[in-house]
């Protein structure tokens, strides 16, 4: 299902000069005989960015999951880009959510990097549900842009292809345009930032359980902890 997005993500890394950064032993991949179900990861460290991760999880026909967070530097105070993607085939469900996620919800800072993701919203009227997601604030750490759909088959195999290729054009243009800028918050306060965005998802992370009845708990606990946010132990 996810095959094409995972591909053009990866791709589009490697274009712009990524390389791969070593993922704590044991992290890289499982697999769950009981689901039969495999998890594989990639961490990569672009230029302008200190950290990109990718995880997809394969359990055939019955579930898929692409889940991606890029983290700039520090030097950057610009939004994280999250992707999460989850298909659950015996139902025909789609869950998509693509978003330039703030560090501040300030109303400067956001005009200033989401007009991109604005004309996205629009373009694309199925990927903006106003639902609220369960498991966030959506006030904190998301924007009011987001593409967001509990869908079907019609957004999987038509809107969200288009979408997804134009939501990563539409972050690379914002990461050009305010790497050219430069950024108003400080390093610090940046650094400080993204660890409390760390903290604050894994204390809330859905895919957590869901990792856990495929994985079991430890493993997942180290997962979540280790890999999708390793600052979620430091203090804010």
């Amino acid at each position: 299902m996810f095959d094409h997005f995972l591909e053009t993500l990866q791709n589009k890394i490697i274009s712009r000069g990524g390389s791969h950064l070593e993922i704590p032993a044991g992290l890289e991949s499982e697999h769950s005989q009981k689901k039969d179900s495999t998890i594989t990861s990639w961490l990569w460290e672009v230029p302008g960015f200190r950290r990109w991760r990718v995880t997809r999880l394969d359990a055939g026909s019955k579930l898929q999951v692409l889940n991606s967070v890029a983290y700039p530097d520090h030097s950057l105070d610009h939004p994280l880009m999250g992707i999460d993607l989850l298909w659950f085939g015996d139902r025909k469900k789609l869950v998509a959510v693509l978003d330039f996620q703030p560090l501040i919800q300030d109303p400067t800072y956001l005009e200033q990097h989401f007009t991109g993701l604005k004309s996205l919203n629009k373009q694309f009227p199925d990927l903006n549900s106003e639902e609220t997601m369960r498991s966030f604030d959506p006030n904190q750490y998301f924007s009011p842009w987001l593409l967001f759909c509990r869908g079907g088959a019609d957004q999987a195999e038509g809107s969200l292809p288009k979408a997804f290729d134009a939501f990563l054009n539409a972050y690379w243009d914002m990461h050009d345009a305010a790497a050219e800028q430069g950024s108003k918050l400080p390093p610090e306060e940046v650094k400080r930032l993204q660890i409390s965005y760390d903290i604050y998802s894994a204390e809330r992370d859905p895919a957590h359980g869901l990792f856990t009845s495929h994985f079991g708990k430890d493993w997942s606990d180290r997962f979540l902890h280790e890999f999708l946010f390793p600052a979620s132990h430091q203090p804010a």
